[in-house]
């Protein structure tokens, strides 16, 4: 092959890599944070992937409940479910979310719909089928450890499903490690002291996260809030000692559980996965 063709041969691929960029068109095309209802905190646009990363999986708890504050957000008469993807091995270990819990933060469990897949092929398919569902809000893939199978190649999959579609999604991933990923946002979410009660300073409050902004694109500078989540969504607190947090949340207005509610979530599935 001459230099002239191979020449040829290059602007070819580039213009064949061009094309495949725009269809469709990509999330970092237009705003990736919009500015939140409620608070400073800069709520995500509909239509991303974005991964939520804590150090240690025993905080998976703040990485989830970081992921169904934004899907809370997400949700619309159009878009009335928010999917909720596990690993039937990893339930047995982490969980389930609690329904009348999530009600306590304004998400009605009724919304939230779980599923468990044997393998990661199957949860990566299944994710991909829910986000092509034109009535999913979001869906959140709770994934422990290290899979061959969610490589980079998978991660552009899914990108382009949300871009193409409409809906979001958040991958719960944990360790200090990140691999490359076609994400259009990565959260480091790491857990901090609770928000004061206003009448019960030893009483825990609203739970807290440092959230930090590890990959994407904002027209601010500011790339790390102190929020916390109540029944208003996601909120932002004043900046200060991280450790100390002696700010208080204003506790929303109510009882925690204004009615008898029984267990929605998890009923009637088997422990056995």
């Amino acid at each position: 092959m001459g230099p002239s063709d191979r020449q040829q041969r290059l602007a070819a691929l580039r213009d064949a890599i061009a094309d495949i960029e725009r269809k469709p068109a990509l999330a970092e095309a237009r705003p990736l944070l919009q500015p939140g209802a409620t608070s400073d905190f800069p709520m995500p646009a509909a239509g991303l992937l974005q991964e939520i990363f804590t150090d240690e999986q025993r905080h998976a708890g703040a990485a989830l409940g970081f992921a169904l504050a934004q899907a809370r957000s997400l949700l619309t008469p159009a878009r009335p479910a928010v999917i909720y993807l596990q690993l039937a091995r990893q339930a047995q270990d982490s969980g389930l979310p609690y329904g009348p819990g999530l009600r306590s933060f304004g998400l009605d469990p009724r919304a939230l719909l779980l599923v468990r897949t044997q393998t990661i092929t199957d949860l990566l398919w299944a994710s991909e089928e829910a986000l092509a569902c034109r009535g999913v809000a979001a869906v959140v893939a709770d994934v422990a450890g290290q899979h061959k199978a969610l490589d980079f190649t998978a991660s552009r999959r899914l990108g382009l499903r949300t871009a193409g579609m409409g809906s979001s999604m958040l991958l719960l991933r944990y360790g200090a490690g990140r691999e490359a990923s076609a994400a259009h946002l990565r959260w480091r979410l790491t857990p901090v002291l609770s928000a004061l009660r206003r009448f019960d300073a030893l009483a825990p409050g609203a739970p807290r996260w440092l959230a930090q902004l590890e990959k994407g694109i904002l027209r601010q500078q500011q790339t790390q809030w102190l929020v916390g989540w109540n029944r208003d969504g996601l909120v932002t607190h004043q900046a200060g000692p991280i450790a100390g947090a002696t700010d208080a949340a204003q506790p929303a207005a109510g009882a925690p559980l204004p009615q008898p509610l029984s267990a929605q979530l998890a009923d009637r599935l088997p422990e056995a996965g």
